[in-house]
């Protein structure tokens, strides 16, 4: 079964989630908020999905399980995964979020959410441990149905986004939504639209379609490209499937990067500390005025090292992900409002910072972000990578300085490195390269770093020709 928990939350292919085993995993959280003492019997969870084919069965089947379990199911219906999330914060439940993310229409997977906000990895294996207990005895697998709270999660949502700028902020941007499948595509134009943009929506589809917004497509920067030159406009939005991840393209149409946006979102709401995986850019260090700490790949841990920072008696505490996922751990106060602590991945903080400092700064996006001087980033993946492979090159180069060097020679010397995850390497020239295998799935992904797009390019063929070339030589 590829059922398997990852950087976020629970992903398979659909076949494998959408029937017993879509039952097991939410019996199994129940009992698990319940044998923990963070649900009582009766309490309200949250049941969320995006619009894949198959997440509207498996909603209806945790909807089941779980009422079977002894809790009262709200049904939050499409929506972004941060609206979800904020509605269980505001009404103290726990909740589940039936989706892939951004993965390819074939595969689903479910987010879990205690009360207190979006679970630990000590609780995923918790809620792995009850799981493999239900394996062994039949566990029911039919729909239920379940209360409509939809409307009150969306309105809760949108009176968060529509707070957070001055009246008119927008006014004079003409921005594109490019809508897709994603659940966030309906709350986009009405917040831009609150704030004076002139939005056009774009590309609309009822068949799902798998937007990566960290590895931005060939084909959908060709749409955005020619969108942004039909319709003049100055920006073009849009989210991944569940609408925690933002895309924004500049006047020309090209994406610009996820930890650019996080950084920029972090910024406007005056955050003093920013916690952000090892792969986001390394010139983030290099900004004024905001600490940066670096974790492990995921929200979760993300989430950790926002926890710690606060517990450390920090008050100005955000963080992102290289995929442009913005969190909050801490209280901030925008447009004379208090917007309160999300704990997980939002889309729309980065969206709206953005484009307010664009519209403040009467400049493009592409001016805004030559501004940073960030060196310039890529990263790509060897599919299919067997995971003896890649666990055999990790061990190789963890395994002293001498391989790492002969490893690198065809490329440059390395200089410092760091081990967070995967293998961070700085040469002595100041060029980045970062091998890492996949959280969950069998591929091989290498990031690098330099001066200019050619170099960063040259990089990353070298880097992963390097890559084959090991797996090769252990074949």
């Amino acid at each position: 079964m590829s059922l398997k928990f990852g950087t976020s939350g629970l992903r398979g292919l659909s076949i494998d989630l959408n029937g017993p085993p879509a039952a097991i995993y939410a019996t199994a959280f129940a009992a698990y908020l319940l044998s923990s003492g963070q649900a009582k019997p009766g309490d309200p969870i949250l049941l969320g999905r995006d619009f894949r084919d198959s997440s509207p069965d498996i909603s209806a089947l945790c909807a089941g399980a779980l009422s079977r379990a002894g809790l009262t199911v709200l049904d939050c219906g499409t929506v972004p995964t941060p609206a979800l999330a904020l509605y269980g914060l505001e009404k103290g439940a726990a909740g589940l979020m039936i989706t892939g993310s951004h993965i390819p229409a074939d595969r689903n997977g479910i987010k879990f959410y205690r009360p207190d906000g979006e679970i630990a990895k000590s609780d995923e294996e918790a809620i792995s441990a009850e799981a493999a207990k239900l394996q062994a005895s039949p566990v029911g697998a039919t729909a239920g149905d379940a209360e409509d709270h939809s409307e009150q999660a969306k309105a809760l949502f949108l009176a968060r986004n529509t707070a957070i700028l001055p009246a008119g902020a927008l006014s004079g941007l003409k921005v594109g939504v490019y809508q897709h499948s994603t659940v966030a595509r309906d709350l986009f134009v009405d917040v831009l639209s609150h704030y004076g943009a002139e939005v056009v929506p774009l590309g609309r589809s009822e068949t799902f379609i798998p937007v990566d917004t960290e590895a931005v497509s060939s084909a959908t920067i060709e749409l955005l490209q020619a969108w942004t030159a039909e319709h003049e406009l100055d920006a073009i939005v849009s989210a991944d499937g569940d609408g925690d991840r933002p895309l924004v393209s500049d006047e020309s149409g090209l994406p610009l990067r996820g930890d650019l946006l996080g950084l920029t979102a972090a910024q406007f709401v005056g955050a003093t500390v920013a916690v952000t995986p090892v792969t986001s850019n390394s010139g983030l260090e290099r900004q004024p005025g905001i600490s940066i700490l670096r974790t492990r790949v995921g929200s979760p841990f993300v989430i950790e090292g926002m926890l710690e920072a606060v517990r450390q008696g920090q008050t100005g505490v955000a963080g992102f992900e290289a995929n442009g996922g913005t969190l909050t751990a801490t209280d901030f106060t925008l447009n004379g409002t208090v917007i309160k602590a999300l704990p997980t991945r939002d889309s729309f903080l980065p969206v709206l910072a953005v484009l307010s400092r664009a519209a403040r700064a009467g400049k493009p996006l592409s001016a805004l972000a030559a501004d940073y001087a960030l060196p310039v980033a890529l990263s790509d993946r060897i599919e299919n990578f067997p995971l003896e492979a890649s666990s055999a090159l990790m061990a190789y180069l963890r395994a002293g300085r001498d391989n790492l060097t002969q490893f690198l020679e065809p490329i440059g010397t390395p200089d410092s490195l760091s081990d967070i995850d995967g293998l961070r390497v700085t040469l002595t020239d100041g060029r980045v390269i970062h091998f890492r295998p996949s959280g969950n799935a069998p591929e091989m992904r290498c990031y690098v770093e330099a001066e200019t797009a050619e170099q960063a390019q040259v990089l990353l063929e070298q880097g992963l020709d390097r890559i084959r070339a090991f797996a090769g030589q252990q074949g």
